[in-house]
């Protein structure tokens, strides 16, 4: 194990706020919570867009509810909304929804006119997908005629997205050789319908004959199944849900495994339901036996960045060159990572914590060099972390900015006889499993967050001050800040807030005031007044 006498340390808190890469979605009961639709800052502004999505979610819940067997709707949804459209009363700031981590993202289409819904899956059968995609048009329901009713799709893509199933059809290839015969490539094989090549012109259209390919034996490429409007089939939806009949997937019984589609090839032949009764969220739950309440939502709009940077002063810092590193690394922060428009503060602590400053927005060179200008230049006296970081949420709230989704950029080094015991005082909450830094230093390392002199240079700075603040660290929990005497607000999206007081009756705090959010946790606070 190496020593810790030439580290330094990095957390960076987000203050209720996780800014995951991986999605917040979660199964509570029969519904789905947690899921964020995103619409991407380069979607003109478009209120109706909002109120579309609204209906798409909402329309696609008593499907999802009906061809599940009554066992999966949707709960609750958050549409981000860029921060280049004009703010409303109505949007709050997201505490842990961030484009990173959304499941649905609403985008201009790329190549234009392609409008078609997808989902981007990476892995094999049975794992999630990573998002789906949408264009402002299809939500906007102009390509009905073409993909069906958006609430349907959206019930087709998250079966990709959710469960890791596949397509039943094939457009490259759209029948295949069976006993000598062309048949379409199609799930249920009882789906009726004409086979043949659509020409249209003017408005109107003729079906052609399909001719035969000599070599293949399969009908030429610009051949055609064109189901029948009216059909009694009710499979399936990964096929064809634009047919209204169609309201639930293949099962073992009429799934058709003869068809080369990405469902047979990729699943060993299994239908899409025997996928879905073998997940996790089908393992878990039981159908329902009363009809499932409608889809919330909440609106929320990304602001700009609130960050304090909280940096060690400390006697131990004039060891090795510490406090040196530590001024490359906060003036590489300052100069060049963080963004413009951004709210930065700054608090030093030796024995106790001093404020260098206020939160100043970002607006030109002259805030940055000021910023840099304050940054510690002598080192003395012990380490008062909870000081550090109590200033810290002072600062934050003294500057009327709020405190959900802010965060705290902590940099300390480890020369401390209570080194172990303090790293123990501050625990990463995980919502998830992501690999948070602390994960990721260790495993880089060899051992508890830190990092040697010789490597300094090119890991902490390029990969921590550059990455960290965007990866999603969860919040911490304190233990021991035996004065702690901040009253700590915490906001309600309803307006209302809570204050945690008399720490000493608070042996493990655990549930954040905020639904849906994580807290910091605070041991043995025994002055926290009310």
């Amino acid at each position: 194990m190496r020593s810790f006498r030439s580290s330094l340390f990095i957390l960076v808190l987000h203050l209720l706020e996780g800014a995951q890469s991986n999605s917040l979605i979660q199964l509570n009961g029969n519904g789905y919570e947690g899921i964020v639709i995103a619409i991407d800052p380069n979607v003109p502004e478009d209120e109706t867009l909002i109120q579309n999505i609204k209906d798409m979610v909402t329309k696609a819940s008593p499907y999802l509810f009906e061809a599940t067997e009554k066992r999966f709707y949707f709960k609750n949804v958050a549409i981000l909304i860029p921060e280049n459209w004009k703010a409303k009363p109505e949007y709050v700031k997201p505490k842990l929804e961030t484009y990173k981590n959304a499941d649905v993202v609403v985008t201009e289409p790329n190549p234009p006119e392609n409008d078609g819904p997808y989902t981007e899956q990476m892995g094999k059968c049975g794992e999630k997908g990573e998002k789906i995609y949408f264009t402002p048009d299809f939500v906007a329901g102009k390509k009905v005629l073409q993909y069906g009713p958006q609430g349907r799709v959206f019930v087709h893509e998250w079966a990709h997205l959710r469960w890791g199933v596949f397509n039943e059809y094939n457009n490259e290839q759209k029948f295949y050789l069976s006993n000598r015969r062309n048949k379409p490539v199609i799930c249920s094989a009882d789906i009726r319908g004409d086979i043949g090549v659509p020409q249209c012109q003017g408005g109107s259209c003729v079906t052609k004959r399909c001719r035969l390919d000599g070599v293949t034996g399969l009908y030429q490429k610009e051949c055609e199944f064109i189901p029948n409007s009216q059909q009694s089939e009710k499979a399936s939806i990964m096929y064809a849900q634009s047919i209204e009949s169609v309201v639930e997937f293949c099962k073992e019984k009429n799934h058709n495994k003869e068809a080369p589609n990405d469902q047979n090839q990729k699943c060993n032949l299994r239908s899409t339901w025997e996928v879905i009764q073998d997940s996790e969220d089908f393992k878990k739950t039981t159908p329902m036996t009363t009809q499932p309440p409608a889809p919330t939502f909440s609106l929320l709009q990304i602001g700009q960045r609130i960050v304090c940077l909280v940096l060690d002063k400390s006697g131990s810092m004039t060891v090795g060159g510490r406090l040196k590193r530590l001024n490359q690394a906060g003036k590489l922060f300052l100069l060049q990572t963080v963004e413009q428009g951004a709210w930065v503060g700054m608090v030093a602590f030796d024995s106790a914590a001093y404020v260098k400053s206020e939160l100043v927005q970002i607006n030109s060179a002259a805030e940055r060099d000021a910023l840099t200008r304050s940054l510690p230049t002598a080192a003395s006296g012990g380490t008062s972390i909870c000081s550090g970081l109590r200033s810290a949420f002072t600062a934050i709230i003294h500057s009327n900015q709020r405190t959900p989704g802010s965060e705290i950029i902590f940099l300390t080094d480890g020369e401390d006889n209570e080194i172990r015991s303090r790293f123990e005082e501050v625990e990463h909450v995980v919502p998830s499993p992501t690999p948070l830094l602390w994960d990721v230093l260790r495993q880089r390392t060899g051992d508890a967050v830190k990092h040697d002199r010789s490597t300094w240079q090119q890991s902490l700075i390029r990969e921590y001050l550059f990455h960290s603040p965007f990866q999603g660290l969860s919040p911490l929990k304190l233990h021991n800040c035996s004065k702690f005497p901040l009253s700590f607000p915490f906001s309600h999206s309803r307006g209302s807030s809570s204050k945690l007081h008399n720490c000493s009756k608070f042996p493990y705090l655990s549930h954040s005031p905020i639904p849906g959010a994580l807290s910091l946790k605070l041991h043995n606070c025994s002055n926290f007044p009310s």
